[in-house]
């Protein structure tokens, strides 16, 4: 165990991990054909924080169908999210199900995100005194952070307390919220400054401190930047409510109700029986911990959700780019994506491209990114030229999510 402490409560941000998961772990299907890879990476990750943290303490969260009261505050919050893909959409009352059976306390609440829900619990744990985990992939989370409250990050094995949060963002966790509203959040449709990045962000509240003295002091910043902040003045207020996470929910829970009960062995065998998990149900009667399997056609090797090493690179050279697609074209397999301007493929421009060939290992090609002191980049079509003959290849295996997407990107623009 990394950590004894009856007074230490660990919170999941289920959400965060359903679709990471989902995402990150290689399709897998059950004996009848059923989705199984969200479920497997949650339930991994999930018991490799019960095997971390020797506490009684747990509660995954997760968020609720519907409109929360962000909606209320500005219609068109998260307008141009997609829909949940179905594959992943069938996997989360199984998944459900599994964490019951684990005896995790699961907290669903209606009208509120799983943040603030988050926020809330870790707040009032902190006030009685407990050391607060929350487990999650989300940035915003980060304004959460205090001397008693860290995140961990189970999928890349990193943690993050107030220091790591200055060294990621340049900006105190009391900052966080106001460097959110500056950037603003395409993915959550909340109005930010146009051209305004991370590195902007961080500079202006490290000279002035809060976003209330960067607006009172909206004149004294130059140049196109300057006219775009001013240009953007009335909307941040609302920008910053958008991104503040509500730690004030009236929530129904006493930390006894966060305690994990005993796991219900009989209900885990027949729902990890019904998933493909054999390996985890072999060993179900002599170790609860044991690391689960799925079906991937027939039967799948066990894969870590995390890789052991990685390798992740920025390409803004030709010669990178060059040793790339050498890769690439010796892979028997690889990855492919790309970041757009548009969900509409007619009217999407593409601003980079992304590789990987294995676990651990990928890249990502800037091609036409904008903001302020944005590095040299690749001329983009000299890149997707090069790229052409080998997404053409119908001998070249390719994987990716929403393909079809892509390619009516690429045919519009240069195929």
């Amino acid at each position: 165990m990394s950590d004894t402490a009856p007074n230490q409560l660990i919170l999941i941000d289920g959400s965060s991990f359903l679709f990471r998961a989902f995402h990150a772990v290689p399709p897998l299907t059950n004996a009848q054909g059923q989705p199984t890879n969200a479920v497997y990476g949650v339930s991994n990750m999930l018991r490799k924080l019960i095997n971390d943290y020797n506490t009684p303490y747990f509660a995954v969260v997760f968020d609720a169908p519907g409109k929360t009261f962000r909606h209320d505050l500005y219609e068109p919050y998260k307008a141009h999210r997609p829909p949940m893909p179905d594959d992943l959409r069938v996997q989360i009352a199984p998944l459900h199900e599994l964490i019951r059976s684990l005896g995790l306390p699961l907290i669903i609440e209606h009208g509120v995100e799983a943040d603030d829900v988050l926020g809330s619990l870790a707040q009032n744990a902190e006030r009685q005194g407990f050391k607060v985990i929350i487990s999650t992939g989300d940035k915003d989370m980060a304004q959460l952070v205090t001397d008693h409250i860290s995140l961990e990050n189970t999928m890349t094995n990193t943690k993050m307390d107030v220091q790591g949060v200055v060294e990621k963002f340049g900006v105190q966790p009391e900052q966080i919220i106001d460097y959110l509203a500056l950037m603003g959040d395409t993915v959550d449709n909340i109005p930010g400054v146009p051209k305004v990045g991370p590195k902007t962000a961080a500079k202006w509240l490290q000279e002035y401190g809060s976003l209330d003295n960067i607006i009172a002091n909206a004149e004294q910043v130059k140049g196109k930047i300057g006219e775009n902040l001013r240009a953007s003045l009335g909307q941040l207020p609302l920008s910053r409510e958008l991104t503040t996470i509500k730690c004030d929910v009236a929530l129904h829970y006493s930390l006894d109700d966060l305690k994990r009960r005993e796991p219900d062995i009989a209900a885990l065998k027949q729902q990890l029986g019904s998933l493909g998990f054999s390996s985890w149900l072999k060993t179900l009667n002599g170790d609860v911990a044991a690391a689960p399997t799925a079906v991937a056609k027939t039967e799948a090797p066990e894969q870590p959700v995390a890789p052991t090493s990685k390798d992740y690179q920025t390409i803004l050279s030709q010669a990178d780019f060059d040793t790339w697609l050498r890769k690439l074209q010796q892979a028997e397999l690889f990855a492919f994506d790309t970041e757009t301007t548009s969900l509409n493929y007619s009217d999407a421009q593409v601003v980079g491209v992304s590789f990987a060939i294995q676990v651990g290992q990928a890249a990502y090609i800037p091609l036409a990114h904008d903001y302020p002191d944005v590095p040299a980049q690749l001329d983009r079509e000299a890149v997707l030229t090069a790229l052409k003959p080998l997404l053409e290849d119908t001998n070249k295996a390719k994987l990716g999510q929403n393909l079809k997407y892509d390619a009516h990107v690429l045919a519009n623009r240069l195929f």
